[in-house]
């Protein structure tokens, strides 16, 4: 018998990788874990949370705004980026250390420094070198930015939650979720922001009612869309950074944001010498059960590029560590997954989209709604919501739901329920509703649209 240092050697402490080393060690297996920056990942140090609490921030100006239509005078409110960013970085460094004392408190073996694999059973940090039974990489990903001339000029999502000061000029270039939440929150925050994509509407693979909506509203709000523009380089001059159009025109920025994608951190890890396949992109390709074509070698979350969401990540750590440590089967299913957009105003979906439910069913309804929330009624801010479901005629049973407007994520989180559980529209019809609210309007969508 091999005689081995730890059982499970886990690489990257983000949120897929902490929760399989911890529920590991709580079933007895020798579990070592090394992170080479922080803990907690993209989704706690430049992702998911800074993101959401600047969110929360940019929403203060609509909200200052619409003050005065509810008899509120608030005079001259003044915003500090500086506090903001104070306040964040406490908020960071505590989660850092909730990660840190999970791991430590469940046993695991903590390692700081870069790891890299020697072999299929073996790891090196720095000099240190560990004989592993099983190794699970979850580095997780990393923003892109394309070749272009002047790309050393431009910022990517890691670098906008540590500037020094916001700038008075955005362009941010893209046309996903990141590029949308940050046009929200940047403007939100009194910044010029243009927002520049090359196709031809914004979060490709969205219904696209859904994405026409989000653009409308974004735009009402005084955010610059400009779509069909690729950029072809970019210069400083004088006057600031210069981004160069296809439509020999340019837009000068005090800063850029490239918002256009990223990729999977598999780079200096040693899988090529090993021979783990990778794909075009250098994602670790795995079979349904995480594992890689070596046998000891393991590999879930964005580093895989497939649902690159942060409790899918958690969801496959839970699955991984139950085949591998118990036995119970916990698989992931991978239909349905609900997710927002934290745009201004909020995106929530799950499930299939119009375009998607058009090709899988013969015959579809959709249902529809586009109304003026309670609260603008008073605010003067003209925000409009849009509510949408898609429903297999024959069966009644409901595709996907979609909206855009405020709290969409906390409310089709519910929707995504009541789909995996095989709600039909006759479900929704004879549900009563919640009045007055915003999601009471699921419930009381009557008569598909027309065509």
């Amino acid at each position: 018998m091999t005689d081995y240092d730890v059982d499970l050697f886990v690489i990257g402490a983000g949120s897929g990788g902490v929760r399989a080393a911890r529920m590991a060690a709580g079933l007895g297996v020798k579990v070592a874990i090394a992170e080479n920056r922080h803990f907690g990942g993209t989704c706690v140090n430049v992702g998911c949370v800074p993101k959401k609490l600047f969110v929360y921030a940019s929403h203060f100006r609509d909200d200052f705004a619409a003050a005065q239509g509810f008899g509120w005078s608030i005079a001259d409110p003044q915003f500090n980026w500086s506090q903001l960013l104070a306040q964040k970085n406490r908020e960071i460094d505590r989660l850092q250390g909730v990660y840190q004392d999970l791991l430590n408190n469940s046993g695991v073996l903590v390692i700081k420094g870069p790891a890299r694999l020697v072999d299929a059973h073996t790891v090196a940090v720095g000099e240190q070198v560990y004989r592993c039974e099983r190794i699970l990489i979850a580095t997780g990903g990393r923003p892109w930015v394309p070749a272009i001339p002047g790309r050393e000029w431009v910022a990517t999502s890691n670098e906008m939650f540590a500037l020094d000061k916001l700038p008075e000029r955005l362009l941010i270039v893209g046309g996903g979720y990141i590029a949308v939440e940050f046009a929200g929150i940047m403007h939100g925050l009194g910044v010029k922001t243009t927002l520049c994509y090359r196709g031809n509407q914004l979060l490709r693979g969205f219904d696209d009612d859904i994405r026409a909506f989000i653009a409308q509203e974004m735009r009402k709000k005084g955010i610059d869309i400009r779509l069909n523009t690729q950029i072809s380089g970019i210069e400083k001059t004088d006057q600031g950074l210069s981004a160069r159009t296809g439509h020999e025109q340019s837009i000068t920025a005090d800063l850029i944001l490239y918002a256009t994608g990223r990729k999977p951190n598999t780079a200096d890890l040693g899988l090529e010498s090993l021979g783990v396949a990778l794909d075009v992109n250098g994602a670790i390709k795995v079979n349904q059960h995480y594992q890689t074509n070596i046998p000891s070698i393991y590999a879930l979350g964005d580093v895989t590029n497939r649902f690159n969401l942060t409790p899918v990540a958690t969801a496959e750590a839970m699955a991984l560590v139950n085949r591998l440590y118990t036995d119970q089967a916990t698989p992931v299913d991978y239909d349905n997954i609900p997710t927002a957009v934290f745009s201004r105003p909020n995106i929530g979906t799950v499930g299939l989209t119009e375009a998607e439910a058009g090709k899988r069913h013969p015959e579809i309804d959709i249902y529809k709604s586009v109304f003026t929330p309670m609260k603008h009624t008073l605010s003067g801010l003209g925000e409009k919501s849009l509510m949408k479901m898609v429903v297999d005629r024959g069966s009644g049973k409901v595709l996907g739901v979609h909206m855009v407007g405020a709290d969409a994520g906390e409310i089709i989180q519910g929707m995504a329920i009541a789909i995996r559980a095989g709600a039909t529209k006759a479900t929704f019809d004879s549900t009563i509703g919640i009045h007055p609210t915003a999601a009471e309007e699921f419930v009381t969508m009557r008569k598909p649209v027309d065509g």
